[in-house]
């Protein structure tokens, strides 16, 4: 191999470490803002708790513009943002911002979606007892749709690392700075394939370990 194989492995650990934390940090922050839009876009459709048509139109139409940007594209625009906030526009550090913006819109829908397979016969008999709609969305809805919203987070974390790979052609940080910088832009390929497959066990590893939790707690609820 063109790497020795002490100084490979310590460079895929710091790799995988960095890859990591970018998306653990970025998902988290994004589930901050991500999750009350999509508590936001379901309760104000019609017909729901607290119907609001024109809003409801609004938010969804900005979140399918920002879904829409390539995120390649997204993190070359961010720059100045980017700088301004982190106080660089490289490193994985400064790769969470973009990260954040990509991901927050994303996992809104998702939650919309998970949302939306609650049986609404449940939200009508928790109002018929007098539930406030804070009370509906925190002791009915939420509850009700945690397995989908944990499989969803499988797939958000699954997502986001992706996005970190991508995030390597430009500066950013993990496991995709190494198969770019060390394995592509050095003809390296061993290091490009090592750093590669480490990036797809850590997909597997992830939407495994979400599918199974989200099966399990579905089994224990039934």
């Amino acid at each position: 191999m063109s790497m020795e194989m002490d100084q490979l492995v310590q460079l895929i650990l710091n790799g995988t470490g960095e890859t990591l934390y970018m998306t653990l940090i970025s998902t988290a922050i994004a589930y901050v803002i991500g999750l009350p839009l999509g508590v936001l876009l379901v309760i104000t459709e019609k017909g729901h708790i607290r119907p609001n048509p024109y809003f409801n139109s609004v938010l969804g139409t900005v979140i399918n513009l920002l879904r829409s940007i390539p995120f390649l594209i997204l993190i070359v625009m961010l720059f100045p943002v980017t700088r301004a906030v982190m106080g660089s526009a490289i490193g994985s550090k400064a790769t969470i911002l973009p990260l954040v913006v990509g991901a927050f819109p994303y996992i809104a829908r998702m939650v919309e979606s998970s949302l939306k397979e609650v049986d609404h016969g449940v939200i009508e008999a928790a109002q018929s007892m007098g539930a406030s709609p804070l009370q509906i969305i925190y002791k009915v809805m939420l509850p009700e749709s945690f397995p989908s919203l944990l499989n969803g987070l499988a797939i958000c974390l699954t997502t986001i690392l992706g996005y970190t790979a991508m995030a390597g052609a430009v500066g950013g940080g993990g496991l995709g700075k190494i198969a770019i910088d060390y394995g592509l832009n050095r003809n390296k390929m061993d290091i490009l394939y090592v750093a590669s497959i480490a990036l797809v066990l850590l997909v597997q590893v992830m939407q495994v370990l979400g599918t199974r939790s989200s099966k399990w707690i579905d089994h224990r609820r039934k």
